[in-house]
């Protein structure tokens, strides 16, 4: 086991350092507004690339519910209701169809 240690250490500082640095150098200098605006899209952005395909196939028999799910978390998402909400309410809205 010990010798993964410089391996894993290693691996740490690759994946650590290329989030840092930018972090690091732009942490005291204003954003532009349209960048900021850019940025703060991204969670929205990551919810629907990375969260709906699985959900979609997660569950092939009850496609009502996945659809109800992705629409009523793209709702709250888009009234700016935030990443939490929107994954709570599409749970929500899932739960009511198959309770149904």
């Amino acid at each position: 086991m010990t010798e993964y240690l410089p391996l894993i250490l290693g691996m740490m500082l690759v994946t650590y350092l290329p989030r840092l640095l930018p972090l690091a150098a732009l942490a005291r200098r204003p954003l532009p507004p349209l960048l900021r605006r850019f940025l703060q899209y991204i969670p929205y952005a990551a919810l629907g690339a990375l969260i709906t395909r699985g959900v979609a196939e997660s569950a092939p028999g009850a496609m009502p519910a996945t659809l109800a799910a992705i629409a009523v978390a793209a709702a709250v998402a888009f009234r700016g209701g935030g990443l939490v909400p929107s994954v709570v309410a599409s749970i929500a809205a899932a739960y009511l169809v198959l309770s149904l």
